[in-house]
């Protein structure tokens, strides 16, 4: 994977991990590297799920239905990490 590959797959899962975070209610208190992180993974498995659902991934242009179930896959993940991380934060009396 080349430079360019690396920073616009971060730049990708930057966007991909804001959009899930927008598409979740409430407030996810998450460090911007691990909205990157879970954007990064998001974006990689909804690519994956995309193409075993038969969803085209290879066209010129912006792939619509790829980027839906990515920005899915991120909602679920900063659910999911937004849960684990609020269970660990400690109470204030």
């Amino acid at each position: 994977m080349t430079v360019v590959g690396i920073i616009t797959a971060l730049i990708v899962g930057l966007i991909v991990g804001a959009l899930g975070r927008l598409v979740v209610p409430g407030r996810q208190n998450m460090p911007i590297w691990l909205h990157m992180l879970v954007g990064v993974g998001a974006a990689l498995l909804g690519t994956v799920l995309a193409r075993a659902m038969g969803i085209a991934t290879e066209t010129a242009g912006v792939d619509w239905g790829e980027l839906l179930v990515q920005v899915v896959v991120a909602a679920i993940a900063v659910a999911i990490v937004a849960g684990v991380g609020g269970r660990r934060s400690v109470t204030h009396r």
